[in-house]
């Protein structure tokens, strides 16, 4: 495997003497933070990136340095695409198909976390349903856009760690809702798609891994009050002590877009294929109360990850 790399890696050492030129890169997430890191690299590496964000104002204004720093051909489009509406989701997707250019790397980077409780436009508790379910039919859709080789990179995060699916009830009918909960469930769905996306594609060339970027201050941590932020940082720490690890750091937004490049461009598949990884490595599977470091095995069990298929097909009455 390519490296060595770890936590305190970037994008550029990531990148070091790679040439994309002739790769198609989608991203999705483009408007800030890892999203615009991930495209700004991999266009400055040569690559076309074809951005997707909700908001393609913000996202025009975001992207100006992506745009300002491609070279070796590297290219950037935008695209429209609200994942908390499938309505949008399909509409994308479907303009996509219809152009059928050939992908050589998806990256399904957008995201929410730790909302208040609410729904998408199709009554899907929001982190679930934009997290996961907007990425599950708009990837799949497109899967046929993707190549022999290519690669789909799943954004999940530590936060797996906070609670598995709960298949029999998605939408928090029944369950208590914690903002936290909600999303360390859509983070789960986001490696169990990666897991089973790779089974059923790899035969095809297709491969998909999930990954965790790190602790990052971007936008994604809007709804996070510096109280809640500080309790996290200091339960994390008091796992590490006990660990003898050090104190939590956070990381600077190309150290967080690394795993994703690194996953997507330079790691080996075959050993970090259907699997999770973190600070640009495959992560050790860990069934614990730690909250820093290592993979659940529910998030990565095979099927737990046929399951929430089977019922993320049932949800948004789609087959694939």
């Amino acid at each position: 495997m390519a490296g060595p790399f770890g936590e305190k890696s970037t994008t550029e050492d990531v990148l070091a003497g790679v040439d994309l030129s002739g790769k198609r890169v989608l991203v999705t997430g483009v408007s800030a933070g890892l999203g615009v890191e991930t495209a700004r690299a991999l266009a400055h590496h040569g690559a076309t990136v074809v951005g997707a964000a909700r908001d393609l104002k913000k996202a025009q204004a975001a992207t100006e340095v992506v745009r300002a720093e491609a070279a070796k051909g590297g290219s950037l489009e935008l695209i429209e695409l609200d994942l908390a509406n499938l309505a949008s989701v399909r509409a994308a997707a479907d303009a996509l198909v219809a152009k059928g250019e050939m992908f050589d790397l998806v990256i399904a980077n957008a995201g929410v976390m730790a909302c208040p409780k609410s729904f998408t436009a199709d009554g899907f508790e929001t982190q679930f349903g934009t997290n996961h379910l907007g990425h599950f039919v708009f990837v799949n859709r497109i899967a046929g856009l993707m190549k022999p080789g290519a690669r789909l990179v799943n954004l999940a995060s530590a936060g797996h760690r906070f609670s598995d699916v709960n298949l029999e009830d998605p939408n928090f009918e029944t369950t208590p809702y914690t903002e936290f909960g909600a999303y360390g469930r859509s983070k789960t769905a986001n490696i169990l798609f990666a897991v089973e996306f790779d089974r059923r594609h790899k035969a095809q060339g297709v491969r998909a891994v999930a990954v965790h970027p790190g602790g990052i201050q971007t936008e994604l941590g809007r709804h996070m009050t510096p109280e809640i932020t500080e309790a996290l940082i200091k339960d994390i720490n008091e796992a590490n002590a006990k660990a003898g690890v050090t104190s939590f750091e956070w990381k600077t937004i190309p150290q967080g877009a690394a795993t994703s490049v690194w996953a997507g461009v330079v790691a080996d598949i075959d050993e970090v294929g259907g699997l999770y990884c973190e600070d640009c490595h495959l992560a050790e599977v860990i069934d614990g109360d730690d909250i820093r470091g290592g993979v659940r095995p529910y998030a990565i069990d095979p099927e737990n990850a046929k399951a929430l298929w089977a019922k993320s097909e049932e949800m948004v009455g789609e087959r694939f």
